[in-house]
């Protein structure tokens, strides 16, 4: 408004500096008045994805880390956990909510069943969350009941929380972001665009996944034991795993009909990355380059998604926010094959929580992310 001195609400990206700035206004002209911070806490920094997320709001020029929560390892020193990281003596300090100072922004990088609470709370409060974790990515209490067997505690909320995958769901200006997980990420990066473009036809989607075993989380487990993993890899949760239903849910919101998703994850003796392949029936004659073109089309502009003509390897996405995406189509079998590699702990959990954020304040999607991975 002319003659005010007021910045405005919402800042706007300065692409010289790389930077955000709040914007004066001085008789009809602009001037700079100071770079904007963001305040962040992260609840579950302990965590393998809440570990990723300080790492990356560390190297974030707009974004200050004010806390750190964790549960068991709650009093200890951050080195303790993650000596990779530096500034290490920094101290964990609690996930309670009274404990959580008031932030522009959370992330909340915690067990399913956990994150709800802290979740309503936070938002509440006014502060932009984030959750990375499962209590709010789906929209009605029966998906909730057919993926985790029990009624939501706030059934009223589900579907108010926007769904953070941001190449293919709106999140700008969202004040609460339930990110996708790792394994939808994948697939529905693949799949999405191809749904939307009708060429998918009725009938069943088969979802064939392969994850490290970082996505299990860092609790103790006998079946993520080494001598239990090194030189073979197994499906589990053959039928039952709770993704089917998210994975389910976001495809409908591309599409005409409700899809029918068949979904066996793999566990593979590697620390990072996950592959989805997704075998969809063809609605209409297709060829390869035109079902790839679907794909470029609708990933254009996005720096972390890229379609490429061969089968992707997870190698290439580790350490990086990047997804490989790419599809086949076999005439003989009547489908279409979409595959995407990612690295499970960055575009499947704390990079495209940082994405999110990001977008969620009016900064530029890429600030603070890692584009390139570290293995050729």
């Amino acid at each position: 408004m002319e003659g005010s001195n007021v910045a405005t609400e919402r800042p706007a990206f300065h692409p010289k500096a790389n930077l955000v700035y709040a914007y004066a206004h001085t008789k009809g002209r602009s001037r700079i008045l100071a770079p904007v911070s963001f305040s962040v806490a992260v609840i579950g920094a302990s965590g393998y994805a809440g570990g990723e997320v300080v790492r990356f709001v560390d190297d974030h020029p707009e974004f200050d880390l004010v806390h750190l929560g964790a549960h068991s390892k709650q009093g200890g020193l951050l080195s303790e956990v993650h000596p990779h990281l530096r500034t290490g003596d920094r101290p964990l300090g609690s996930n309670e909510l009274d404990d959580i100072p008031d932030v522009d922004i959370a992330f909340l990088a915690l067990p399913h069943g956990v994150s709800w609470k802290v979740g309503h709370e936070l938002a509440a409060r006014g502060t932009r969350v984030v959750d990375l974790g499962s209590d709010y990515r789906l929209d009605t209490n029966d998906r909730y009941l057919a993926a985790y067997g029990s009624d939501h505690p706030l059934p009223d909320e589900l579907g108010e929380w926007t769904y953070g995958l941001p190449e293919l769901f709106d999140v700008s200006g969202a004040d609460r972001v339930a990110a996708p997980g790792c394994y939808p990420t994948a697939v529905l990066l693949a799949a999405v665009p191809l749904f939307r473009a009708g060429v998918v036809g009725a009938g069943v989607i088969v979802a064939d996944c392969l994850s490290g075993v970082s996505g299990a989380g860092r609790g103790v487990k006998e079946s993520l034991m080494y001598g239990a993993i090194d030189e073979g890899v197994a499906a589990y949760k053959v039928t039952e795993h709770r993704h089917r239903p998210e994975i389910e849910m976001a495809l409908a919101m591309g599409s005409a009909y409700e899809p029918v998703v068949v979904f066996t994850p793999h566990l593979v003796p590697m620390q990072r990355g996950e592959l989805a392949t997704v075998t969809m029936p063809l609605a209409s004659d297709l060829g390869v380059a035109e079902a790839r073109q679907i794909l470029r089309d609708a990933y254009e502009g996005r720096v972390f998604v890229e379609v490429i003509d061969r089968p992707p390897q997870t190698r290439w996405a580790v350490s990086s926010n990047r997804a490989f995406v790419t599809a086949f189509v076999d005439h003989h079998a009547g489908v279409i094959i979409a595959q995407a590699a990612i690295d499970n702990l960055v575009k499947g959990a704390a990079g495209q929580g940082i994405q999110n954020a990001n977008l969620m304040v009016g900064l530029d999607e890429t600030i603070g992310l890692p584009v390139s991975g570290w293995m050729p």
